[in-house]
């Protein structure tokens, strides 16, 4: 059975950083897509970041320039680096891998995709102005 569990979120003032983790257990495949999505009050979920089972990633362009994915292969940790943060930023933030490898839109993983099979219960991020 997969599980998925975040950690690293909190609070911050504007400007801040912060670093969430993604525990991955019991995944049969080795290196699969996964991704951070995130959640405001009111709004859809979104994709922030998703990085593929070759290390190739792609980003909301609303964080561009600020935020990191990264994963550690050897036990399938996930990784958010996420520097300069806005009060926009604030949301619940989830972890999501899926069976196997990312869909590819024009050569790249997709950011619209939302069939993933396997989710965190999500890590809190709030940015103060």
């Amino acid at each position: 059975q997969v599980q998925l569990a975040e950690s690293g979120g909190g609070s911050v003032q504007a400007g801040g950083s912060l670093r969430l983790s993604c525990a991955s257990s019991g995944h049969p495949y080795r290196s699969p897509c996964m991704a951070w999505f995130r959640q405001a009050p009111g709004k859809e979920r979104e994709a922030v970041a998703v990085i593929d089972s070759d290390g190739s990633t792609n980003y909301a362009d609303s964080v561009k320039g600020r935020f990191t994915i990264s994963k550690d292969n050897a036990d399938n940790t996930l990784y958010l680096e996420m520097n300069g943060l806005t009060p926009e930023d604030s949301a619940m933030y989830y972890c999501a891998a899926d069976r196997w490898a990312c869909t590819l839109i024009s050569g790249s993983p997709s950011m619209v995709y939302l069939g993933y099979a396997y989710w965190g219960q999500g890590t809190q991020v709030t940015v103060s102005s």
